[in-house]
């Protein structure tokens, strides 16, 4: 994966979030400013953020944002974050994306999971890799109640139908990354149903990520406002990445890299940082 040298049989990542909209429905435009998104994405890479993730757009409803506006707030940021890792841009705009890719985005992450097909083409004449999600409304506007008769089968195939257009456009296997899309067009019931079989999603075949921070259905489940929803995106964090899931999009990004990073600990992938605790000092015998 460009801009990415991770082996995700044996290793986790966080996606941080960097959001330069003036509405964002978490910090509500703390980093709409370039100053404060560069700052924030900075520090998401020094708190060990293996990505970080610049979006100018709500998929949420709303007026449509000229491509032009929406190209002027992702590109500076991801030309002043290129150089401290892996950055993504949250686009359905294929003009966007390639706008992003020439400024030095690593990743993609289309929230429509390739809707416009032209998103394809444009990852596949680079080396950028596509994060492909799932979700049902058109960007910006309301869909009606949405309605499954199998939600976990349904997001399963739509996902493995995406990743095959991917590949037929040209994108290689090992750029493809695929997400469920936690409350994207599903009420609390249906994402908690495809969070406890997502085994299933995993077992497509791709990197899985996660896109689960502080959502309503945290909050419904645990009757918690926006910003107490921390200890229950971690839990559900963990759930995913013990069925699956390799990277996790999260908004606290100190928190949920030491979340994985314990995971990881535990499954023996990673060593601890140091050994004190019952050891026996260094130069007794």
């Amino acid at each position: 994966m460009r801009g990415m040298q991770t082996d995700f049989s044996r290793s986790l990542a966080v996606m941080a979030i960097v959001n330069r909209t003036p509405d964002s429905f978490y910090d509500n435009g703390r980093t709409y400013a370039l100053d404060a998104a560069v700052t924030a994405g900075a520090a998401a890479f020094e708190a060990g953020a293996a990505i970080v993730d610049v979006g100018g757009v709500k998929f949420a409803p709303g007026p449509a944002v000229p491509i032009e506006e929406e190209i002027a707030l992702v590109v500076p940021v991801v030309r002043e974050l290129a150089p401290l890792g892996a950055v993504s841009v949250d686009t359905f705009h294929p003009e966007v994306a390639r706008a992003a890719i020439e400024a030095g985005a690593a990743i993609i992450n289309d929230t429509t999971g390739l809707r416009d097909a032209r998103m394809a083409d444009e990852v596949a004449n680079s080396n950028a890799s596509i994060v492909i999600a799932h979700s049902l409304a058109t960007p910006r506007t309301q869909h009606p109640l949405p309605h499954y008769d199998d939600v976990t089968a349904e997001v399963g195939a739509f996902l493995w139908e995406r990743a095959a257009l991917a590949l037929q456009r040209g994108i290689a296997p090992e750029r493809i990354i695929i997400d469920p899309g936690h409350d994207l067009n599903k009420n609390t019931l249906q994402t908690l149903e495809i969070t406890r079989h997502l085994d299933d999603i995993a077992a497509i075949g791709y990197p899985l990520l996660v896109a689960l921070s502080n959502k309503d259905f945290i909050g419904e489940s645990l009757g918690r406002e926006r910003h107490e929803r921390v200890a229950g995106s971690l839990a559900a964090a963990v759930y995913c990445v013990l069925h699956g899931a390799r990277i996790v999009r999260a908004h606290n990004v100190v928190e949920t890299v030491d979340a994985l990073r314990m995971v990881e600990a535990i499954l023996g992938w990673r060593e601890p940082e140091y050994l004190l605790h019952n050891m026996r000092p260094e130069g007794n015998d």
